[in-house]
């Protein structure tokens, strides 16, 4: 029993599936990191740790990228009129639609009230204000870069094995 575990497991990491979602993701991640030291936005390692792994928002959207070679390698191996393509496309719908859609609007909306809130705290309407976090969603041309990003590996992948 536990050999066939081991054996699931290892084929699992090998899949071409697995592998184009986490090497999309990362070099979504990767490139997100480039951009923003070029424009001088990471001021400590921490801070490039930060990003390189897990900041959401910016260019390109590396959930995007993520659910879109996952969408297309299972695509390519089970076909499109797959259950599991099925499936795969709808989540990716609820991820892309999830990223430029609810989680831009609600950090638009967090950077309003966060605004508002310094202001009543200037002008002694308010003791205090902690600002709420600003959740960064992303423009429709980060997740649009995201898909593209995504269908290049998750083809890559497909064709490689």
């Amino acid at each position: 029993m536990i050999n066939n575990i081991s054996e699931q497991f290892k084929l699992f990491l090998t899949s071409s599936t697995f592998l184009a979602g986490v090497t999309s993701w990362f070099l979504a991640q990767f490139i997100k990191t480039l951009i923003n030291l070029l424009k001088a936005k990471i001021h400590s390692a921490g801070e490039l740790v930060e990003v390189l792994i897990w900041r959401t928002g910016g260019m390109p959207s590396s959930h995007s990228a993520l659910v879109t070679s996952l969408c297309t390698t299972v695509a390519l191996r089970n076909g499109m009129n797959s259950d599991v393509f099925f499936i795969s496309f709808v989540f990716l719908l609820v991820v892309i639609r999830d990223a430029f859609g609810v989680r831009r609007a609600s950090g638009l909306q967090a950077k309003k009230i966060n605004e508002i809130g310094n202001e009543l705290k200037e002008n002694g309407t308010l003791k205090e204000y902690t600002p709420i976090k600003e959740v960064n969603g992303h423009t429709p041309m980060q997740v649009i870069f995201g898909c593209l990003l995504g269908f290049i590996v998750g083809l890559a992948f497909s064709l490689l094995k």
